[in-house]
């Protein structure tokens, strides 16, 4: 992770790139059994009936995933800090997959009543080792300016 960034040093269309992680079947069914407990995450034999035709991870994982992609990597100083957003899953994300993000600054909202943050809003596409887009999310971050030095 390099040096923090603040409001100041961002840019509209500024871009940033995660490392990779690698997706296991046990990685899938863990998640799965605590959070999302559905055939098709849990059970080869089972999801390879069902709509899925296979085992797929949970989007949810997927998201979880994705935020540990991006804590690793961010830049924002002060840590990553939702205010809201909206997600997507277009593909799912089978065992052995490789997954990475994309980001990209898409707006900067200034606060009107505190004139030491903002909104920042982040695209950030989840992409496989296909550049299969497993996810898309559209992320509201708090964002602070740097700091006056006295």
């Amino acid at each position: 992770m390099g040096e923090p960034c603040y409001l100041d040093d961002l840019t509209l269309g500024q871009r940033f790139s995660t490392a990779s992680l690698t997706v296991t079947a046990a990685d899938i069914q863990e998640f799965s059994r605590k959070f999302d407990p559905q055939p098709f995450h849990v059970d080869e034999d089972q999801a390879a009936r069902t709509f899925f035709r296979g085992l797929a991870a949970s989007g949810w994982h997927v998201a979880a995933l994705t935020m540990r992609l991006i804590v690793d990597a961010a830049p924002f100083a002060g840590g990553v800090i939702g205010a809201g957003a909206e997600v997507e899953w277009p593909k799912p994300t089978r065992a052995g997959d490789v997954l990475r993000v994309e980001s990209e600054i898409v707006e900067i909202i200034p606060s009107r009543s505190k004139p030491d943050r903002a909104i920042v809003r982040v695209r950030c596409v989840t992409l496989n080792q296909r550049n299969e887009v497993a996810q898309t999310l559209v992320a509201k971050l708090l964002v602070w300016k740097r700091p006056a030095v006295p």
